[in-house]
């Protein structure tokens, strides 16, 4: 919440100037100019907050909730609060009527004096060309009352300011939490800080806006909005969120030219959500012609890429551990027939590779600026689906990125959603698996029907093991991989960065666990399921197997079918 970022930052400069013996009070717009006798008795406590509440008649029911910790805070800590808004009744006579129709008092009180030209320089505010789409210039009657009311708030406002900086003294420090609108361009805009550094030129102002909802990119030239853009955990940076200036200086040392990097990154890059050390890391992949292939192709090996620079290490040693287990159970598991039996071996060892690349893929963490990209005109149900899957992180231990605010219920449901992917690959795998077994098994009984003849095979139920396995991978797989790619690889790793050797012997030992503790887990299910015998052993060599090279379980009665076959 931006009322609690407020307490802190009221607390820190409290403690700051006590340090200094320097005194601190607080401005707030939210308290008419009115009330100030009112807040006067609830910082004495002779008021107490209900019964303030009780005036505050024109807030709506929840500020009272996020205002009372930054005002019992002043209170207990003999912080002076200041009211400096307008009076309500001044404020709606001047947007329903104008200026004229003030009385002669409180236009004396409120408005600037006559002459002083207190619309000159207003059409500099937005400092924007007036061909931007996303700007609106209205006009007629109800647009000039609404620059009178503004005017208005910020001369009055001022006034009431600068005798709380007289009031201060000279040595105290004056925080004034108003709209932002009141000090966009600080002293060189026209609102509170220009009309008060042509009073005070002596005195420091510093705006500072609080988690900003929308930002146009700043061109060369510009007044900045602000001296400061503060982001908090309340609401995640979405826009200009990293030093263009240093991004410039990444781009120059490469030598690249923003046209020629992907759609999304340069997107990514207009909105201000590219990091210099992730546009590095892009530019340190380059160097590899192969990884550049993948990066500029295809969109999913770049997300991986940018938020792991060592994807391909982790998918490497998963696919060495998972091709090695499975070679040394399937010839364990044949023995002299092995060779005689590769297109077998061939069959259940490309199931393997296939499905152990989906569990490093699926659950590894990404860097996405589709989403920010992507403009294709699609139905409402796919763009609803898209907006769902977009809002999730890849998986469930990933930190949180730029524009993301990733809470408990989004990663549950990247956990979720993991599971029905890995399902998915699963359930097809196996049934791909299976079929091509049976099809195999069919050509070699064309080719040499004498073998088949007397033989009595028990082929496996398609249906029942690929909705087991892909129960099995949507489950105890996806889990264990998340950890490993979320926590293990990512969070820990990352610590690590600059030791490859330890992080890449972390990853393989990390990974080898994790394939003899799922193959252990897989021949419980499948004998508990009824698809391997009580009786059969599986081959030593089987226990250093992966989720995916257990799945030679899962054509565990097909293997006994062949080993029937060799038998004769």
């Amino acid at each position: 919440m931006i009322k609690e970022l407020e307490l802190e930052i009221v607390k820190n400069l409290k403690k700051r100037c006590d340090e200094r013996e320097k005194s601190i009070s607080l401005a707030m717009e939210a308290f008419p100019c009115d009330s100030q006798s009112l807040l006067n008795q609830y910082l004495d406590k002779s008021l107490d907050g209900e019964t303030l509440k009780g005036y505050m008649t024109h807030w709506p029911p929840q500020r009272w909730q996020e205002y009372e910790p930054l005002l019992s805070y002043c209170r207990d800590n003999g912080i002076r609060i200041v009211a400096c808004g307008i009076p309500l009744k001044v404020l709606r006579t001047v947007q329903a009527e104008g200026i004229n129709g003030l009385s002669k008092a409180d236009r004396k009180l409120y408005a600037p004096p006559a002459g002083s030209g207190f619309i000159s320089g207003f059409s500099s505010i937005s400092r924007r060309s007036t061909d931007d789409p996303k700007q609106s210039v209205p006009f007629g009657p109800s647009s000039y009352l609404s620059t009178q009311a503004r005017v208005v708030e910020d001369h009055a406002m001022s006034q009431i300011i600068l005798q709380a900086v007289i009031d201060g003294g000279a040595n105290g420090l004056l925080v004034v939490v108003t709209g932002a609108s009141h000090v966009m361009y600080g002293s060189r805009g026209t609102g509170l800080p220009a009309r008060i550094s042509k009073k005070t030129q002596k005195k420091n102002q510093v705006v500072i806006l609080l988690d900003p909802e929308r930002q146009f990119i700043r061109r060369e030239g510009e007044v900045p909005v602000s001296d400061f853009l503060w982001y908090s955990a309340a609401r995640p940076c979405n826009r200009n969120c990293f030093d263009r200036a240093e991004i410039a200086r990444v781009m120059n040392a490469a030598g690249r030219r923003r046209d020629a990097l992907p759609q999304d990154l340069q997107k990514g890059l207009d909105l201000g959500l590219v990091s210099p050390e992730v546009l590095q890391n892009f530019f340190d992949l380059e160097q590899y012609p192969i990884i550049k292939e993948l990066t500029h192709r295809f969109q999913g090996f770049r997300e991986r890429l940018l938020a792991d620079p060592k994807f391909l290490h982790r998918l490497a040693i998963e696919e060495a551990i998972s091709i090695t287990t499975t070679l040394l159970a399937q010839y364990e598991r044949r023995k002299e027939n092995f060779f005689e039996e590769l297109d077998y071996v061939i069959t259940d060892t490309v199931r393997g590779i296939v499905v152990d690349f989906f569990t490093v893929w699926l659950p590894a963490p990404t860097l996405s600026f589709l989403s920010y990209a992507d403009d294709k005109a699609v139905p409402d149900s796919v763009d609803a689906l898209n907006g769902l899957l977009k809002s999730i992180p890849d998986n469930a231990f990933q930190k949180n990125l730029v524009g993301k605010d990733w809470n408990i219920s989004h990663r549950v449901a990247s956990v979720i959603v993991g599971g029905v992917k890995l399902s998915s690959v699963g359930f097809i795998s196996s049934i791909g698996a299976v079929a091509a077994s049976n099809l195999l098994y069919a050509i070699r009984k064309l080719i040499n029907p004498a073998l088949i003849t007397n033989q009595r095979t028990k082929r496996s139920p398609i249906l029942k093991t690929a909705a087991i396995y892909g129960g099995f991978l949507g489950t105890s797989a996806n889990l264990r991989y998340q950890i490993i790619a979320g926590i293990v690889e990512h969070r820990i790793s990352e610590e690590f960065s600059s030791q490859t050797i330890l992080v890449n012997m972390l990853s393989f030992i990390v990974r080898t666990i994790n394939s003899y503790w799922g193959t252990q887990q897989w021949i419980d299910l499948a004998r508990f399921s009824g698809l391997q015998s009580q009786k059969s052993e599986p081959p030593s060599y089987q226990t250093l197997d992966s989720p995916s090279n257990a799945a030679i379980g899962c054509n565990t009665l097909e293997d006994t079918s062949i080993d029937e076959i060799n038998n004769q």
